[in-house]
């Protein structure tokens, strides 16, 4: 992945922490943050790679 999908990545995680409500917090939203991080985290490793 370029440097600007894990930008875009970073972008999108921090815009859904920032949606997540402080209490009570719904199962979907936590899974689509894991799966993102997950990403990004994929994302980078192929970036240090090249």
């Amino acid at each position: 992945m370029s440097t600007q999908s894990v930008r875009e990545l970073e972008e999108k995680i921090a815009e859904l922490k920032r949606r997540i409500p402080p209490h009570s917090v719904p199962p979907a939203m936590l899974q689509h943050l894991e799966e993102l991080e997950e990403q990004l985290r994929e994302a980078r490793e192929a970036d240090e790679q090249t």
